[in-house]
């Protein structure tokens, strides 16, 4: 699919502009989870995870803080070279990297994880959810589980930098199919780049819920939270819950999820 040569090329233009950028975050601040993800994952002390879509591995290390044992899971080799890099900077031994589409995952990881992890920012990079949830369905073992935290689609639809100034523009339409697409990326941890194609395609609730049911996943917990993971203009940094908060909007909308699903017995 052109789309995912695409993105697979853009992304890896970030990766060691975003390798560099994580690991002084690691040496300057530690590496943690955000406060909704840090209490609703559970203990994984005992667990094997899968960390879908995982760039250069920074949550990836965060979850290795406490997991028997990670793997991550990236599109672009270059993410998942930078990854393996970035483990080795600072000893982790309980992590490994593989290169693979989120939406075609080998067929060598199926049944090998208690748990399947993705988080900020990654659904709208897949053009098929029903082909992902098959995915993370295959590479759980029987009750493992699924857990998301991600943009919520009703934010999505808004343009985000007119809502950091209190307007509200839909600029998206929440119920389209066809791929935004970008002639750049990056910028929240790396240079903005251009000359690329990235293409972005909005997921509704029932998108997300359906492909996962469909796929045999038992839908256990969906939580909607008013703070965001990224600045997109004129957000405030809470450091305590590593989130972003927009004035004003505790109790007006939400601008992320999370959702834990267990796999069902086939």
């Amino acid at each position: 699919m052109d789309e995912i040569e695409s993105n697979k090329h853009a992304w890896g233009t970030l990766a060691e502009d975003h390798y560099r950028h994580y690991k002084k975050r690691i040496e300057d601040e530690g590496n943690r989870l955000n406060v909704h993800i840090r209490r609703e994952l559970g203990d994984l002390s005992v667990k094997r995870v899968a960390h879908l879509q995982c760039n250069v591995g920074f949550d990836t290390l965060a979850l290795a803080d406490t997991a028997a044992w990670v793997t991550g899971v990236d599109l672009a080799p270059e993410n998942v070279r930078c990854a393996t890099r970035l483990a080795a900077d600072f000893g982790y031994g309980n992590v490994d990297f593989v290169e693979a589409d989120a939406c075609d995952l080998p067929a060598s990881l199926n049944g090998a994880y208690d748990v399947a992890f993705t988080s900020e920012g990654v659904l709208g990079w897949l053009p098929d959810l029903n082909a992902w949830a098959r995915g993370v369905r295959r590479l759980l073992a029987d009750g493992g589980l699924l857990y998301v935290f991600d943009s919520h689609p009703f934010y999505l639809a808004f343009d985000e930098v007119k809502l950091g100034r209190g307007e509200y523009d839909l600029a998206y339409p929440y119920f389209g199919k066809e791929p935004d697409v970008d002639d750049c990326i990056g910028g929240y941890a790396s240079d903005v780049k251009r000359g690329v194609k990235a293409y972005f395609w909005m997921h509704t609730v029932s998108d997300i819920l359906n492909a996962l049911i469909g796929a045999g996943l038992r839908i256990d917990a969906f939580n909607e939270f008013p703070e965001n993971f990224f600045d997109s203009g004129g957000l405030a940094l809470s450091p305590e819950k590593g989130l972003y908060e927009l004035p004003g909007n505790a109790d007006k909308f939400p601008l992320t999820f999370s959702l834990r699903a267990t796999a069902e017995p086939a």
